[in-house]
């Protein structure tokens, strides 16, 4: 894999108060990243603009085995978000606007990786302050760019 990847996410949240079903539309992101692996761990580095604020969030994604995903938040917000099969993780999450207590219950997690590509598929609840607030989706693809 090449240091240099582009970076595509696609998380689609179904609102655990029962939303209909096209309130519920995916967040797509598609960014440059910055890719390396250290003692058989993946890592992918990337900047997040915050809408309506000066400064970003800078997210580095670590991949361990096919098992566990971590999302680490650092900037204008910060958390460690981990995500294994089974498992609930919880988390501090901090906004410019306050802190929030994050559940992490993922029921599902797929990862697979190729020479130019990873691909990784997250399927978890979601609970703020003790409080489910929704069932989510993450797909994310990392492909290395052509040289």
């Amino acid at each position: 894999m090449t240091k240099d990847v582009l970076l595509s996410i696609s998380g689609l949240h179904f609102d655990a108060a029962g939303a209909e079903a096209d309130e519920n539309e995916p967040i797509e992101v598609i960014t440059p990243a910055v890719y390396y692996n250290k003692n058989g761990k993946h890592y992918v580095i990337y900047e997040e603009p915050v809408e309506g604020m000066a400064g970003t969030v800078r997210n580095t994604i670590k991949i361990t085995g096919d098992s566990v995903f971590e999302i680490i938040k650092s900037g204008l917000a910060s958390a460690h978000m981990v995500f294994e099969k089974d498992k609930i993780n919880m988390t501090q999450y901090e906004t410019p606007y306050g802190e929030l207590l994050i559940g992490i219950h993922t029921r599902k997690i797929d990862v697979d990786v190729t020479e130019n590509n990873i691909a990784i598929a997250v399927n978890y609840a979601l609970d703020i302050n003790d409080e489910k607030v929704a069932d989510c989706n993450i797909d994310m693809n990392i492909k290395a760019l052509e040289r």
